[in-house]
């Protein structure tokens, strides 16, 4: 465990000691609750394979080394892991990620962790899934800022040893470089990035996994309403849903220039200032919140989307009580994540293009 990962247990432990006792629960309130629970939230799959998108080990060791590559990029800055770290659990901790030169990205970065259990890839739901997310940055202005996938591959073909790779993770194919396959192989290794928590021992009969707060939060966010959209394995990440059904969002985030959402994707009126509704998993870990990243704090993400969304004002330990539980959702790091792997050495070359 890392320095700052035990300090941050360690507050986080603290925090919990100075909570108010939570009201005494009766044998038949805690089954019908863990009852409630499993029907909300269902088991987290062991296997996120597809039949089009299967999970190899050639693919997955090729993809964890795509992921950690920087010099495929325009500047040779950009890898997957500049805005996914593993220090900062799958996010970089800034409101709005930076791409190539340091562009801005539109939107915060969302954890990588868990991606797979969701319907759709980023914040307006404009990518497919993580396979499709990883061939698009190839060439996003505000990611790796390639200014077209030939390039790309060109870079990737000219560090040793990739050829070889690609070559196993993709048997067969005459020229297995490519864009698609480039998305194929980091797909793969996202798929295996799932991580498990206290929850998880919860749903599986294990009462205890919770403290008394944290399944008191856990009822107060059935019986309030976060359920609804926050549901699934991943806890969210199932659904569109408009941000700021009962207000405007940004009278409570006080950002001054309000993102339309997937209005601008679809141009429909009905999609304006809808987003895709995050995974929670992991969520006291990767702050800040929203896709705008406006809010720095869990407690005060927590009274938001109660009030914009339910139109329902929280007291201060019913938020305390609901973070409580979100906490639980923080699961152990994949080791072949937490640690960075050794890449094939070698300089990085701008394309001539781009001298």
């Amino acid at each position: 465990m890392s320095r700052k990962l035990s300090l941050l247990c360690t507050m986080g432990a603290l925090w919990l000691a100075l909570l108010p006792p939570a009201p005494a629960e009766s044998a038949d309130s805690a089954s019908e609750l863990l009852a409630e629970a499993r029907q909300n939230f269902g088991v987290l799959p062991k296997d996120m394979s597809t039949a089009e998108f299967p999970i190899t080990p050639e693919r997955v060791e090729l993809g964890r080394k795509l992921f950690f590559e920087a010099r495929v990029s325009a500047d040779g800055t950009v890898s997957c892991s500049r805005c996914h770290l593993p220090a900062l659990y799958g996010t970089d901790g800034l409101a709005k990620a930076l791409g190539a030169h340091d562009r801005v990205n539109p939107r915060n970065a969302p954890t990588v962790l868990n991606a797979a259990l969701q319907f759709k890839a980023h914040w307006r739901g404009d990518r497919l899934n993580v396979e499709d997310q990883a061939k698009q940055a190839l060439i996003g202005p505000p990611s790796f800022g390639d200014p077209d996938y030939a390039i790309a591959m060109a870079k990737l073909k000219a560090i040793p040893g990739y050829v070889q790779m690609f070559q196993k993770a993709f048997p067969g194919e005459s020229n297995p470089v490519t864009p698609d396959n480039w998305g194929k192989a980091i797909g793969a290794y996202e798929r295996t990035l799932v991580t498990p928590a206290r929850f998880d021992q919860y749903l599986g009969g294990n009462v205890n996994a919770l403290s008394d707060h944290e399944r008191n939060g856990l009822r107060l966010f059935i019986e309030t309403g976060c359920v609804a959209c926050h549901n699934g394995p991943g806890v969210g990440g199932t659904m569109f849903q408009k941000f700021g059904v009962t207000e405007d969002y940004w009278k409570e985030t006080h950002v001054s220039n309000p993102d339309k959402g997937r209005f601008d994707v679809t141009k429909d009126p009905a999609d304006m200032y809808v987003f895709k509704v995050p995974t929670l998993r992991n969520v006291a870990m990767t702050p800040p919140y929203f896709h705008d990243g406006s809010v720095r704090t869990l407690p005060e993400a927590v009274r938001i989307m109660a009030k914009v969304q339910l139109d329902k004002t929280l007291t201060d330990n019913e938020i305390k009580d609901i973070t409580a539980f979100l906490t639980s959702l923080t699961g152990k790091l994949p080791d072949d994540f937490a640690n960075a792997p050794v890449l094939p050495p070698a300089a990085f070359e701008a394309h001539a293009s781009l001298k």
